[in-house]
């Protein structure tokens, strides 16, 4: 039996990414099976079990291998502070697991291809012994690839840290200026482990058989042609870049909406912002009163999804679980109350994509994670930019200064967002001022529509893949 091996890192945005590239591929290639070796995370994830199991039951193609726990040495945990090393080392310690795993499949199927993660480049060297062709599946922008394309290129001419540039920008092929302190945290300090891993990455990504993006050509032209002309890897060839996308989940894991669909369908057309960061993302508790402050002032009609604050400060990813969410202890005294004609906060979790695309919905403010993004994009919704960890601030510049579908929230030197900063911003993304980035979205709604029907970009990128495939 023909099959495909695809490897996700652990985080379940990664997963769900990874399996919805899945699907794809059995939409030109339903003969196919795909497999999916599944790395038990150093961190809490989220919990992938119930959204594993909804997958199983509904696409019968797509087979999941739990690979054993590694336990991490806890030298490792206390080299770097960013939750990226974490992953990457898990991901090295499971290349043995994963050179069975592949063996143990190749004996009833004939593999064509294994596709990984970005995290997950130095199990290149194990798929290269097996002779498998190995492409990787990158899940944030074309311009964030371009960047990580040509990482090695700054590191050479650029001695420094990106955290010790004063904030210059830096100028990577098809992008636009990036703010040094604006690249992805793992990258500001070139000491630590997490760059040392990225750089490596870098390097890994130009050995593969190509690199399959979620974008589309007319979202990020500049950036896919600067990586077709060559302009990110100076000295190698660039492999081929096949751009796939908007790829955006088609069954959001199980949760209760907590109403907020119900709530929706009684709001005017066109009228709620929405506020939410992730499956991950986290505020300290006096950050989420200035969020409600601000909110509170703005007089707009708003549905916010909260998640408990972190236990440790200046941490804004969930790592770790958290109790029960107390929503009267949070919140300014009696902001409930004096809202609930035109706000609903929800706890925990939303359906992103039915929120988003839901006609009372004009405005989202987002951690710029790609896969909310693309949500948006699909939806036709501009955006306040808000990042918190990872490459979201990378993000966020490209959204605002390259494709315009957003307005950045602008943060104070230590992170924090003032109640004003939230109300000007919120106020300004509501208003007919921000006409031309709502324009520019609904646009590239369209956009993507077309991408993704027959004879469009990112239907053409796929066949192109697939047909390889046969020929191994």
């Amino acid at each position: 039996m023909e099959s495909i091996v695809l490897y996700p890192s652990p985080a379940i945005g990664h997963l769900i990414a990874m399996v919805e590239l899945g699907k794809l591929i059995l939409t030109s290639k339903p003969s196919l099976s795909i497999h999916l070796l599944i790395a038990a995370p150093p961190y809490k994830a989220g919990d992938t079990a119930a959204y594993i199991a909804g997958v199983s039951a509904t696409t019968p193609s797509i087979t999941f291998h739990h690979l054993p726990p590694i336990s991490l040495p806890p030298e490792i945990s206390s080299a770097s502070h960013h939750h990226e090393t974490l992953t990457y080392e898990v991901i090295r310690l499971n290349k043995p697991t994963v050179s069975k795993a592949l063996l143990s499949i190749s004996q009833n199927h004939t593999i064509h291809a294994f596709i990984m993660d970005l995290f997950c480049g130095s199990t290149l060297t194990v798929s290269a012994e097996l002779n498998i062709p190995t492409y990787f599946f990158y899940t944030s922008s074309a311009a964030n690839l371009a960047s990580s394309l040509y990482l090695p290129t700054i590191h050479e001419t650029i001695p420094k840290s990106f955290k010790d540039l004063n904030n210059t920008p830096l100028n990577f092929p098809g992008t636009p200026p990036i703010p040094s302190l604006d690249m992805p945290k793992p990258l500001l300090d070139r000491h630590d482990m997490a760059y040392k891993y990225s750089l490596q990455s870098a390097a890994e990504l130009v050995k593969s058989n190509g690199i399959i993006v979620n974008t589309f050509e007319s979202l990020e032209p500049r950036a896919l042609n600067a990586m077709r002309e060559g302009l990110c890897v100076p000295n190698a060839p660039t492999p081929p870049i096949y751009s796939i996308g908007p790829l955006i989940t088609t069954k959001e894991r199980e949760g209760s909406d907590s109403g907020c669909l119900k709530w929706l369908d009684s709001q005017p057309r066109q009228s709620v912002v929405f506020l939410c960061f992730g499956s991950l993302g986290m505020f300290s508790k006096e950050q989420l009163k200035e969020i409600a402050v601000g909110l509170e002032r703005t007089r707009q009609r708003f549905l916010w999804v909260v998640r408990n604050p972190p236990s440790q400060k200046n941490q804004s990813l969930v790592i770790s679980e958290s109790p029960e969410l107390d929503l009267d202890s949070l919140l300014p005294q009696g902001f409930l109350d004096r809202t609930k004609d035109r706000g609903l906060v929800v706890k925990n979790w939303a359906p992103q994509v039915e929120v988003l695309s839901h006609d009372s919905v004009d405005g989202f403010v987002t951690h710029c994670g790609w896969n909310s993004v693309l949500e948006a994009v699909c939806a036709g919704v501009p955006m306040v930019a808000w990042p918190l960890y990872a490459e979201q601030r990378f993000n966020r510049v490209v959204l605002v200064e390259e494709i315009k579908i957003a307005l950045p929230m602008n943060e104070s030197d230590d992170g924090f967002v003032t109640a004003s900063e939230v109300e000007k911003r919120v106020t300004e993304l509501m208003a007919s001022s921000s006409d031309s980035i709502r324009k520019r979205a609904l646009s590239m709604k369209h956009e993507a529509r077309a991408a993704l029907s027959e004879g469009g970009s990112s239907r053409v990128a796929l066949t192109k893949l697939t047909e390889l495939w046969k020929r191994h």
